[in-house]
């Protein structure tokens, strides 16, 4: 089972987001969060919140008694360009500088960890 959580229009460059989206990929969830809350980088806070919201989603689908966020591992990370806010700075000479203000899309998508006890059973 998969499921996933999109935080789309963040204040933020992609650029930055994937460099922090490249250390959780393929961790167990509990663990993934815990790498973003000591990851000194604006883009592991956006990244936290989106995470979490997938493994909240992922345990309201099955519900608690059923799914663990222990048993959950962050499938995939994608981060996406948003639209660019184009603003303008005045510089010298009359000229005027185009600043580009970058949003992102973040999605994560979380999976359940397939057991052995649970192979066997989903194949009977």
């Amino acid at each position: 089972m998969e499921v996933r959580a999109v935080s789309k229009y963040v204040r933020m460059s992609p650029r930055k987001l994937r460099r922090v989206a490249e250390l959780i990929k393929g961790e167990p969830v509990d663990r993934a969060l815990s790498i973003l809350e000591f990851t000194h980088k604006a883009a592991s806070k956006a990244i936290y919140k989106t995470l979490k919201s997938a493994a909240s989603n992922a345990i309201a689908a099955e519900g608690s008694a059923r799914i663990k966020v222990e048993n959950l591992y962050v499938k995939q990370v994608m981060i996406d360009g948003g639209p660019v806010w184009k603003r303008i700075r005045p510089v010298g000479m009359g000229r005027a500088y185009v600043i580009r203000k970058r949003t992102a899309h973040i999605d994560v998508t979380v999976a359940e960890k397939i057991t052995k006890i649970k192979a066997v059973a989903e194949k009977k």
